[in-house]
């Protein structure tokens, strides 16, 4: 994984420790040898993990509308910046430019990415790991109605088990480098009972 997609919000939220886990994810992936491919804004978790790759010597690359530029303030410090046309253009080159992806927390785009990112896995437009950073808890709710999906069979097993969680931004590195997600997903999708899922 030589680049990471984040999803996360342009808000830091009302918690520390959302910020304190961004910074520690920014870090994680300078230390690794992984660089940032994110949404291009110098405000939130965004600006704040941004700003810690960048901190601790590592590459970091905004992809943001020139729509929204000065309303989600966009970083000047970056490795690389690129603006494009349309929210549509954001997220395909997002998805080209990361190996992988994670999503930190956020609000409705934050979401909203996650959700395409997974579902472009299940269609086998991409077979690349998806991670869940799941900071003081934040996504337990949104994990336990995923489990709901599976149990009542909208959702097959084997997308679910292909998601890596964790509270820790290092170990959710070292799942998401040990997933072997299959090229042929969408072939192998089964139902069955709910995977379970723990906080590493």
């Amino acid at each position: 994984m030589k680049y990471i997609t984040v999803y996360c919000g342009a808000s830091t939220g009302i918690k520390k420790e959302y910020v304190e886990a961004a910074m520690e994810m920014g870090k994680t992936l300078s230390n690794s040898n992984i660089g940032l491919v994110y949404g291009g804004a110098s405000t939130g978790l965004m600006g704040a993990i941004a700003d810690s790759v960048l901190a601790h010597g590592g590459n970091a690359i905004g992809v943001m509308p020139k729509s929204i530029a000065d309303y989600e303030v966009a970083h000047n410090k970056l490795t690389k910046l690129y603006l494009v046309n349309s929210m549509h253009e954001r997220k395909e080159l997002m998805a080209s430019l990361g190996d992988a992806f994670i999503t930190m927390p956020g609000g409705f785009g934050t979401i909203e990415e996650l959700f395409e990112i997974i579902t472009w896995m299940q269609l086998g437009f991409h077979s690349k790991p998806i991670g869940i950073l799941n900071t003081d808890n934040y996504y337990t709710s949104l994990l336990d109605w995923l489990g709901h999906c599976v149990a009542n069979g909208f959702i097959g097993d084997v997308f679910f088990r292909n998601i890596g969680i964790s509270s820790s931004p290092n170990r959710l590195i070292q799942i998401m480098r040990e997933l072997k997600t299959p090229d042929n997903l969408f072939i192998q999708r089964q139902t069955g009972d709910v995977a379970e899922w723990k906080i590493n």
